[in-house]
């Protein structure tokens, strides 16, 4: 080879930042994590990342938020780019090993992600991003789907939830057809659809009457109550933006956790 135009040189230099914040500078994407690139999984957790801190900004901007909101970027992604880094480190032992203990290993598990659909979709919603959960602040109270990432419904008027949440606005789903309405959350920024749900086979939202979706898809709290006084309490326990608390000069506090889950229901 000749004349090349372009050349790169890469490792398998495994990194992440202690801290996504610190007063005002915050990382995301590659400037918060880096490792070997194995299939795609940080770009999918770099525009996550993105999605997560974009909405909290634009938030505290708009004076709709404090600025304690940042923090909770730090606990709810911190955890998530921990996993990323896991995952990239196993991929790559899998990839470059030429060992016969290596190279077996690697036939049993491609084995299995093609004769066992479980464990299949488990890989995929690991490596896709969309089995992080957020857990709730309140989580002894809360609702399962609290923190998870909402699947894309499908109402009785035809319309679908990611069809919603297309705007980049919060997501205040009435499922009861409009019996729930006193429905706590109406505000400017918030899109409000009441309309029940189609036919469906997820049992996780069978019962839900009312629930609240963040601009990144997930769950921020869901409801089975109808009265606007119980569900007002139900909201107020489980609020969108997630406590955090400053420590270590600025980064984020805050509980978060990343855990196996389907697609919300």
């Amino acid at each position: 080879m000749r004349e090349p135009r372009w050349l790169s040189r890469f490792g398998n230099a495994t990194r992440q930042a202690e801290t996504y914040r610190r007063g005002r500078v915050l990382l995301a994407g590659d400037a918060a994590h880096m490792h070997f690139p194995a299939g795609g999984p940080g770009l999918n957790v770099g525009v996550q990342d993105a999605t997560n801190l974009g909405w909290k900004l634009a938030a505290v901007l708009r004076g709709t938020a404090t600025d304690g909101l940042l923090d909770s970027y730090h606990g709810e992604r911190h955890p998530v780019g921990a996993e990323l880094l896991l995952n990239t480190r196993a991929q790559t032992a899998l990839m470059t090993t030429y060992a016969p203990e290596g190279q077996a290993l690697r036939g049993l598990l491609g084995e299995f992600i093609a004769t066992v659909p479980d464990f299949s979709q488990a890989l995929a919603e690991r490596m896709s991003g969309l089995s992080v959960v957020h857990p709730p602040a309140e989580s002894a109270s809360a609702r399962p789907l609290t923190g998870r990432r909402a699947p894309d419904l499908r109402f009785a008027d035809g319309r679908r939830l990611f069809e919603l949440l297309r705007g980049g606005g919060r997501v205040l789903l009435d499922l009861t057809g409009g019996a729930a309405a006193g429905l706590p959350g109406r505000t400017p920024d918030t899109v409000v659809h009441t309309a029940p749900l189609a036919p469906h086979g997820r049992d996780a939202w069978r019962r839900v009457t009312a629930a609240l979706i963040r601009t990144d898809g997930h769950v921020a709290w869901a409801a089975e109550e109808t009265d606007p006084e119980t569900l007002t309490r139900s909201r107020d326990a489980h609020p969108v933006h997630v406590r955090g608390s400053r420590r270590d000069g600025g980064s984020g506090g805050g509980r978060c956790a990343v855990t196996r889950g389907r697609d919300v229901g």
